[in-house]
């Protein structure tokens, strides 16, 4: 029952992106059943465990960015990068858009689903990954385990579990692993690693509207 504030959410995030592809709903009506949902979800099972303090700003800033930069640089240096047989194939899957082109240019849609990106999948995400599973594996009383407390063994599965979560984008997803995981070593809080990942996530938002590609979300 402790672990329900953290994993909830996240189980939340996956189940709505699970039953995207089967339930016949309009882009604009997702989005507000993602937003409602997801906004249930912290507010009735994960408030006990959200502390949004910040204790590095300017690093958080910094680290979301970066963080940024890593995930679009391939594919801007190398065109079509994420192409390539180890990238997509029939185990991670392939790079494709999932906004259709209809809505592209709906901003009501747009803003929804950058709140989305932005804000929810962050505060879901970091909950679950380095909020409790970082420290579940090194012990299962994970409470007595400090946010941020050092396990090679715990840092390199959290890492690699969070690649294998972003698919095709599994290169570009172990290093944002390494890199939020290695912050959370060194900030040893949530509401910092909810801030980058937020950083990161509204940059990506700007860059696939500002830039046309739709592939990254």
């Amino acid at each position: 029952m402790r672990s329900l504030p953290y994993v909830v959410p996240f189980a939340a995030v996956i189940t709505l992106l699970a039953v995207h592809p089967i339930v016949p709903l309009s882009p604009l009506a997702e989005q507000v059943v993602w937003i409602v949902v997801m906004t249930a979800m912290l507010a009735a099972v994960a408030r006990p465990a959200l502390d949004f303090r910040i204790r590095n700003w300017g690093g958080s800033l910094l680290m979301g960015v970066a963080v940024f930069a890593i995930w679009v640089g391939p594919d801007r240096i190398f065109p079509g990068y994420h192409g390539y047989w180890m990238f997509t194939n029939r185990f991670t899957g392939s790079v494709a858009a999932s906004l259709p082109e209809s809505s592209r240019g709906d901003w009501a849609v747009l803003t929804l689903r950058t709140l989305r990106a932005a804000v929810f999948v962050p505060i879901a995400e970091e909950l679950f990954w380095r909020g409790w599973l970082m420290r579940w594996i090194i012990s299962p009383h994970f409470e007595d385990v400090p946010l941020g407390a050092w396990s090679a063994r715990a840092f390199w599965i959290v890492a690699a579990l969070f690649a294998v979560e972003h698919g095709p984008f599994w290169d570009v997803g172990l290093a944002a692993g390494v890199l939020y995981n290695w912050w959370m070593v060194r900030t040893k809080s949530l509401g910092d690693l909810i801030l980058a990942h937020g950083v990161t996530n509204a940059c990506l938002s700007a860059y696939v509207m500002f830039a046309g590609r739709w592939e990254y979300w």
